[in-house]
């Protein structure tokens, strides 16, 4: 095909696809705002809009892959995976469920992007397009779940360090008593909330470094998890050792979210080293390979 024929074929293209993005901005305006007021505005959820604003300049920075590959896909497959993509869409707006609604918007745009775009563009662009699932809120069950062991461990952890120092901790399931105060261990001391944030700004940070390998970036969001613990159990034993010394309002000033804010700092800082300290490994043992015997 030649170039003349082929901007003729895009630009009698051009008005669907224009068309395509202003159905689809209409359909993600009131899901943002949803995720706004009951998301993004919650400790779990403040990297929505990092999420949203880093996938769009992840495509926008491969947009001369895209379209040197692009290449529509099947009409029929990809109008199947629309089809099921706005039906889920309209369940989850229509019966409240956040979690799904979302999931429905975030295939629909990958479906879109099939039927314009095709199959080689995706797979390209894998990495912002698996990032566009961070926008979906995981279920309250299933946040309740996996919140309900971390609790436990978190507070059975914390206890054994401080009572090994000799302080008066009792534990009772996931409340804590320090002397005359009484402490619950609520699901932001956790882990689970900070996780997905800490997951986010890893796999973002990986990309960044021209990383996008999915091997690596699994590996280094696996590490993520007990990080986030870690630094978890070192929050709760700071605000035991406040509440202990200095009374129970100053542990729930704005030391509580001062603490969660260095620890995250902390295990953020702990993530880069421990991938500086795999890339020195990684140049070291290749450049034993290339040493003459």
């Amino acid at each position: 095909m030649t170039a003349t024929a082929l901007k003729q074929q895009r630009g009698s293209s051009g008005h669907g696809y224009w068309l395509a993005v202003v159905a689809l901005i209409a359909l993600a305006i009131p899901t943002f705002i949803t995720l706004g007021r009951q998301v993004w505005s919650s400790e779990g959820g403040v990297h929505g809009p990092i999420v949203l604003a880093t996938g769009a300049w992840m495509l926008a920075r491969q947009r001369s892959t895209i379209e040197e590959l692009r290449a529509p896909g099947s009409f029929a497959l990809g109008a199947l995976f629309l089809f099921g993509s706005l039906l889920l869409y309209t369940i989850g707006r229509i019966f409240d469920f956040i979690s799904v609604e979302t999931a429905g918007l975030v295939l629909t745009v990958i479906s879109t992007g099939y039927l314009y775009f095709g199959a080689k563009v995706l797979r390209a662009a894998w990495f912002p397009v698996l990032w566009l699932f961070f926008l979906i809120p995981p279920p309250g069950w299933v946040v309740d779940r996996v919140t309900a062991p971390l609790k436990e461990f978190v507070s059975y952890a914390a206890t054994h360090f401080l009572s090994a120092l000799d302080y008066p901790i009792l534990r009772q399931g996931v409340t804590l008593f320090v002397g005359p105060y009484q402490l619950l261990v609520e699901d932001a001391c956790s882990g689970l909330r900070s996780l997905s944030s800490l997951v986010v700004v890893t796999l973002l940070y990986i990309y960044i470094k021209n990383k996008p390998s999915w091997r690596y970036a699994l590996f280094i969001a696996a590490l993520v998890i007990p990080v986030a613990v870690v630094t978890n159990i070192v929050r709760i034993i700071l605000l035991v050792l406040i509440t202990y010394h200095f009374g129970d309002a100053a542990a729930q000033s704005f030391l509580h979210v001062s603490t969660g804010m260095v620890m995250f700092v902390a295990a953020l800082l702990c993530i880069f080293a421990i991938d500086w300290v795999v890339e020195q490994l990684l140049l070291r043992r290749g450049g034993q390979h290339v040493q003459p015997a």
